[in-house]
């Protein structure tokens, strides 16, 4: 296949994620000979020519890539078109002129549209494979519940196969998700304890200090369990608790993704309040500097009952897990940034050296990305005392080329490998878990706490006894 004609097409091509997340992330692997010279064409409602279109990337090229080069852009642009049209099947049908042969179809569009654009796509014959392959990215979020999924589902369906669906995760591009399977099965130490005979809990954390930043249009429909925990933690999770495949094939990697969603236990109905938090922050500080709470934001009515921290406990009925509590909590205005996956392994016993002590596996993802085993060592001295010591690897060296998560997977894409994206069982499974929750707080107020802390007092009747969250930042 040449890769000349391949062609990348994006879908509301004068937004936010197009000028801060896609462009970016083209030209960084243009610039590092990763991006083969591939035609980008901008799509948007917008009447723009190109020339003003392609001033618009640089700009905010400039903004969003340090080391920004004209030189390096200046050629890129040679590759660089824009047309501007809805997502009428006629305007669609424009695009097959100039799209001839492998293609890419980037829905960088609000949610509400990706069934539009998929169907108007599909009609317009831009989906067929006739002159090479197509596909079809889709952004999250995957539906906004489990019927509106499905919606998006059958939406999908008469027009684009499932190989041909990349649904993007970024969390699955980032170098801490795809660690966790590396480290768990190229190293037999850690199978061999991977399991409820050695593992007291799992926590997978992802706090923020900032808050709507201009989001609230879509955060204030979303809330944290929706933009946060029924996609990137769940999928985080699955990594950690699924089965071993057979070998690295995507099929078999989503089989296993997908069976250990199917066994996680349902949240019983009339209890979501033992396995389930919500929280709102309220006014606050961060960094010393005092923040409004979140009704107070621009734009939030002050009866929100939007939740900004969600935390959910759930149990996985299987062999491997029987009995471990998953721990899965994402907030905004807390009291660090602070991302990890941390695997607390069960405490010796006692009579040695007084208390139990755990051991805990630690895979950070901000604010820098590392591998903590967090053990325990003799004191120096006379007396048989113990201290904790924290072994530490690094992921990136200084000198080594740093992928953002959007590169990486846009490489993925091009390269037709579906490992890294979530299939449709796995986002039903999703939305089966958080589906109760959901209902449960509907019309809710959640607990409200302070902006700058470690999140709502109501999160520590998820855990079991004696365990507790880990502080952020630990």
């Amino acid at each position: 296949m040449d890769d000349k004609k391949m062609s990348v097409v994006i879908f509301g091509a004068t937004g936010d994620l197009t000028r801060r997340l896609l462009f970016p992330a083209i030209y960084r692997l243009y610039a590092h000979g990763e991006w083969v010279p591939t035609r980008v064409i901008g799509y948007a409602m917008e009447d723009w020519s190109q020339e003003k279109f392609c001033g618009h990337i640089e700009e905010n090229l400039k903004n969003f890539v340090a080391e920004f080069d004209p030189a390096v852009w200046g050629k890129l642009k040679q590759f660089v078109s824009y047309q501007s049209g809805d997502l009428q099947v006629k305007s669609l049908a424009r695009l097959k002129s100039q799209v001839q042969g492998p293609a890419v179809f980037y829905l960088g569009l609000p949610p509400q549209l990706f069934s539009q654009a998929a169907s108007g796509l599909g009609q317009a014959g831009l989906n067929e494979e006739a002159s090479g392959w197509r596909r079809l990215v889709i952004e999250k979020p995957f539906g906004w519940d489990f019927d509106s999924a499905e919606a998006l589902g059958k939406a999908l369906e008469p027009w684009w196969k499932e190989d041909q669906i990349f649904r993007i995760d970024h969390f699955l591009g980032k170098d801490t998700a795809q660690n966790v399977l590396v480290f768990r099965f190229v190293n037999r130490l850690m199978e061999s304890v991977w399991n409820g005979a050695h593992i007291a809990q799992v926590q997978i954390t992802y706090a923020e200090t900032l808050g709507l930043e201009g989001r609230w249009q879509y955060y204030d429909k979303a809330g944290a369990l929706r933009d946060m925990l029924q996609n990137h933690l769940i999928q985080l999770f699955a990594l950690v608790a699924m089965e071993p495949p057979s070998e690295w094939d995507s099929t078999d990697l989503h089989n296993h993704k997908a069976e250990v969603l199917r066994s996680v236990r349902q949240i019983p109905e009339g209890k979501v309040g033992e396995f389930a938090v919500a929280g709102q922050y309220g006014p606050g500080s961060i960094q010393d500097a005092a923040v409004p709470g979140y009704v107070e934001e621009g734009g939030i009515a002050s009866a929100s009952h939007t939740e900004t921290f969600a935390a959910l406990k759930f149990y996985v009925d299987n062999w491997r897990w029987h009995g471990v509590p998953f721990y899965l909590r994402s907030g905004k205005r807390m009291a660090a940034d602070y991302a990890e996956i941390a695997v607390q392994l069960k405490p010796v016993p006692p009579k040695l050296f007084g208390e139990g002590l755990a051991d805990w596996l630690v895979f950070r993802m901000k604010p820098d990305e590392a591998i903590d085993l967090v053990m325990w060592a003799k004191k120096p001295g006379l007396e048989q005392e113990t201290k904790q010591v924290i072994l530490s690897a690094p992921y990136k060296k200084a000198g080594e080329n740093d992928y953002s998560a959007y590169e990486q997977l846009l490489l993925d894409v091009l390269k037709g490998d579906q490992s890294a994206f979530p299939r449709f069982d796995e986002v039903e499974q999703a939305w089966k878990i958080v589906d109760p929750v959901l209902k449960a707080w509907a019309g809710r107020a959640p607990e409200v706490y302070a902006a700058g802390t470690q999140g709502p007092e109501g999160q520590e009747r998820l855990m079991d006894p004696g365990l507790s969250w880990r502080p952020l930042g630990d």
